[in-house]
């Protein structure tokens, strides 16, 4: 009821297939060696240059990651150098001007506003 699958189209000859020709004695560079898993061509260049894009996107990921690092150092800078400024304005209290008015200015500062009642 069923035929060998050698042969059974035309043109085939029976039994396993044919290596693929080249040179007498010379091992063709497609074949696998006995027992390891035949990969084609076409699949080794998938995968390289799958791990290529894979390595140019960590690439450009890091590109990005430096950039963000870099423009949050410089903001950091700037705020570090504001605050400094600012702490070194509360530190010098010759720059506070002298007199009864400046004194009150001063004074009614730190007076909480009322509230208002409801």
């Amino acid at each position: 009821m069923a035929a060998p699958l050698g042969g059974m189209f035309s043109g085939q000859p029976p039994g396993p297939p044919l290596p693929p020709p080249g040179l007498p004695g010379q091992a063709s560079l497609l074949q696998a060696a006995p027992g390891a898993p035949r990969s084609s061509p076409s699949t080794l260049v998938d995968e390289l240059e799958s791990s290529f894009e894979d390595v140019s996107e960590l690439r450009n990921e890091l590109q990005r990651k430096d950039a963000l690092v870099q423009k949050h150092l410089t903001k950091l800078r700037h705020w570090q150098q504001v605050l400094e400024d600012v702490s070194a304005q509360h530190k010098k209290p010759a720059d506070i001007p002298q007199g009864s008015l400046a004194y009150l200015e001063q004074a009614s500062a730190n007076i909480p506003a009322p509230m208002k009642q409801t």
